[in-house]
């Protein structure tokens, strides 16, 4: 898939696959908000309203209150590309986010998950 095509996802669009993904393997919706949060710096009001707005992936980090110093912290590989490599920064951010999503999925604690 080109970048693209990504950066004009809308979260919305991708958001439910996330929650099906992790409920799929009995984690829930609130601790995927609650990877956004910590990733983004986005509340829970903020997040409803991107949902609602259909906001695409490019300004969803484009205007995230505060990138988690942390992020660094995130390596490995999602989707057959090691995050911590990718160059664009835009898809290096939604990469972050797939792979948070995942370890979630992979039943890693909140803790691991949160770089605590």
């Amino acid at each position: 898939m080109d970048n693209t095509r990504v950066y004009r996802m809308s979260v919305a669009s991708v958001y439910p696959h996330y929650i099906n993904k992790v409920e799929r393997k009995g984690r829930t919706k609130a601790e995927v908000d609650e990877i956004i949060y910590w990733l983004t710096g986005y509340n829970e009001q903020a997040l409803q309203q991107i949902l609602a707005n259909k906001t695409d992936f490019e300004t969803f980090f484009a205007q995230a209150p505060a990138l988690n110093p942390n992020v660094s912290k995130i390596t490995g590989i999602i989707c057959g590309y090691r995050v911590e490599d990718i160059e664009d920064p835009v898809m290096q951010k939604v990469r972050y986010l797939d792979k948070l999503v995942d370890e979630l999925a992979k039943g890693r604690g909140m803790e691991k998950i949160l770089r605590k």
